[in-house]
């Protein structure tokens, strides 16, 4: 099952909307690859969001 932003609304309110899609589209890739309870695959994927949203505001 695909995340959305309905999945997870309290865990993602608050995001920028690009930090948001982005760390969708990266706690489905956690939870494809099985490492991660929901939880968890959820935090580590908000943090590589922003991460990645630092890089490219540079």
């Amino acid at each position: 099952m695909k995340w959305t932003f309905e999945n997870h609304e309290m865990d993602l309110k608050n995001l920028n909307p690009q930090v948001r899609k982005k760390a969708l589209e990266i706690a489905n890739r956690l939870m494809e690859k099985g490492n991660y309870s929901k939880g968890e695959a959820m935090k580590q994927a908000i943090k590589e969001a922003r991460e990645w949203f630092l890089d490219i505001q540079g």
